[in-house]
């Protein structure tokens, strides 16, 4: 009796920045969409794949179709303006995001930033990391059917929302970063408040880790859209998927900036070697839990430090010397490149962005070559990245 030869199929998927839709059965809506993404929502990236009897044999990521122009955006503002755009090709990352800008700023000023900013803004660096990674938490098991997990995720996050809230004014757009410092100090209470925020938090990781650990969720991530560390060499991968897959790797560690020179005791950089989807999840989760520790290594510091200064007073009109600077920081996504080209004048000469999503889109074709249609929205949940910081 002859053989049938494999089914091959050439589809394209739409995938929405939001969380992934899943029908019935787990499987991508009609097996070929997932969204639902209008064109002027705030993002959606293409993807085309190659399917062999279920299987995906080739997979492309196709991108750009978000492209806003943000660098060349900047370069027609002032470096007060540049802030407003920062954080916004990033929206989780937001606090990160204006962080690299004003140290890029800084650093081509040779400013001295006062101390208690520096532990300030070392303080809400984690804090945002562990929004971000709580947010990626609570949407990765939820391809494979279990909400559990969703549910106890947005619950922390919004915890930790409120005492960013609290400190900045704003809750998505936050900011709060100026160059020099900070645009203000937090309120007298934040610190205590800050404290349980980070309390109720851990308490919450313990049923967390718990559901996120349970048979199906195992059953639906071990061994489950891979990427090798050659990989994630290779396509620059960065950040939770790149440690994921045993590349050791975190610039907070390996080229201090902000306190975490300070930090050595506290920082624990968290690797897995299995690069699968359960990897991901594990580090996401060790990584929330360490930027916690950190949180509250730098609370006991700035309590320590009393009251004191958060900015430096600038001239009215601020211009950078003439010169290039490059500036990197681990944002929660991955390595944040800043790299400033000024010619004396108040706005930039150019300002480019290397943002951590774009490279990890990137290795996508990788990651789901040989995942089963059925596991394609897991994989995708397990793969960090914002549309908007991938077209910037």
């Amino acid at each position: 009796m002859p053989v049938q030869p494999a089914a091959r199929h050439e589809v394209e998927l739409t995938v929405g920045s939001g969380l992934p839709v899943a029908s019935r059965d787990g499987l991508p809506v009609g097996q070929l969409d997932l969204g639902p993404a209008h064109p002027s929502s705030h993002g959606a990236i293409q993807l085309r794949l190659v399917v062999e009897d279920g299987v995906v044999v080739e997979a492309e990521p196709r991108v750009g179709l978000l492209h806003r122009g943000a660098e060349k955006l900047f370069e027609v503002r002032d470096y007060r303006q540049a802030m407003v755009l920062a954080n916004r090709h990033d929206w989780l990352s937001a606090f990160g995001n204006e962080l690299g800008i004003a140290l890029a700023v800084e650093r081509m000023l040779g400013m001295q930033v006062p101390e208690r900013a520096t532990w300030l803004r070392t303080l809400l660096s984690e804090l945002n990391r562990a929004l971000v990674h709580l947010a990626f938490l609570g949407s990765f098991p939820a391809g494979s059917g279990v909400w559990t997990p969703t549910y106890h995720a947005a619950d922390e996050r919004e915890t930790v929302q409120r005492v960013l809230e609290e400190a900045a004014g704003g809750r998505m757009h936050l900011m709060f970063n100026r160059v020099g410092g900070l645009r203000e100090d937090v309120p007298s209470s934040w610190l205590p408040h800050v404290r349980e925020a980070v309390a109720v938090v851990r308490r919450g990781l313990g049923p967390l880790a718990e559901h996120l650990a349970s048979d199906d969720v195992v059953a639906a991530t071990r061994g489950v859209g891979i990427l090798t560390r050659e990989q994630a060499e290779a396509f620059g991968v960065s950040g939770p998927m790149a440690r994921a897959a045993g590349l050791d790797l975190d610039l907070r560690r390996d080229d201090p900036y902000l306190a975490y020179a300070d930090l050595g005791d506290t920082l624990r950089v968290v690797t897995r070697q299995e690069g699968d989807a359960l990897a991901r999840l594990e580090v996401l989760l060790e990584q929330t839990e360490v930027s916690l520790d950190l949180v509250e290594a730098c609370a006991d510091r700035l309590e320590a430090l009393g009251p004191g200064e958060v900015g430096v007073k600038l001239p009215k009109v601020l211009r950078a010397p003439e010169g290039v600077v490059y500036v990197w920081t681990e944002n929660p996504l991955g390595t944040s490149g800043w790299l400033l080209v000024s010619r004396a004048d108040r706005t930039p000469w150019r300002l480019k962005l290397r943002s951590a999503s774009f490279n990890n889109v990137a290795a996508l074709g990788e990651v789901l070559r040989g995942a089963r249609v059925q596991d394609i929205v897991t994989v995708l949940a397990s793969c960090p990245y914002v549309v908007g910081d991938v077209d910037k």
